[in-house]
């Protein structure tokens, strides 16, 4: 039961981007289409679940004057091992994602679940808690991705949707002006939703 409770706080009681409002740099930037905000997503899962693993297994070997280095430095070795996996086999994305992807380094999301669960959970629950945060980010990236290609070029995942009704584009949605406007109307929406179901 507990390892459900671990898994889905993170896609919506503390998602990271529409509760706990973490890594919203890389979030207002690279979402300007689902398929960036799916990359971005993947890699932050994928760096994410391997921090937990390694920070939690280390845990207790790693001395608490010296643990925040240690963790950067695990973070690091994963971050390092998604951004040349997608220089290699998706140069095109890579090179649209830019700096974002060796900057999830300095993510809080990662070094929040680092210092304040994986650290002090054993790896099963940290694998749990990983899934479940990544899964929310992800999720959050890839609706406003695609809320924002919608209206801004009239397709989502690159497919056209509205181009062929001769749709005018939304220039705005895939500004950041957009970003903001889109994040917060996700934001008021889940607390609204969130609002009317406490109150049921």
């Amino acid at each position: 039961m507990r390892l459900w409770k671990e898994f889905y706080k993170g896609i919506i009681n503390q998602n990271p981007i529409l509760r706990l409002v973490l890594g919203t740099c890389p979030t207002l930037a690279v979402t300007t289409s689902a398929i960036n905000g799916l990359a971005m997503g993947v890699a932050v899962t994928f760096v994410l679940l391997g921090s937990n693993i390694v920070v939690s297994l280390i845990r207790k070997a790693v001395p608490d004057k010296v643990r925040i280095p240690v963790f950067i430095v695990v973070i690091a070795s994963f971050v390092t091992a998604v951004d040349l996996f997608m220089a290699g086999f998706f140069y095109e994305l890579h090179k649209v994602l830019g700096i974002f992807i060796p900057l999830i380094v300095v993510n809080c999301i990662i070094l929040a679940r680092a210092e304040a669960f994986a650290s002090k959970n054993n790896v099963l629950y940290s694998i749990f808690d990983a899934l479940g945060m990544g899964i929310g980010y992800m999720c959050a990236l890839i609706v406003m991705g695609s809320i924002r290609e919608f209206f801004g070029n009239g397709t989502v995942f690159g497919i056209d949707v509205l181009q062929r009704f001769g749709y005018q584009n939304l220039l705005i949605m895939i500004l950041p002006p957009g970003a903001f406007i889109v994040l917060g109307l996700m934001i008021g929406l889940l607390n609204l939703v969130s609002l009317k179901m406490a109150h049921k």
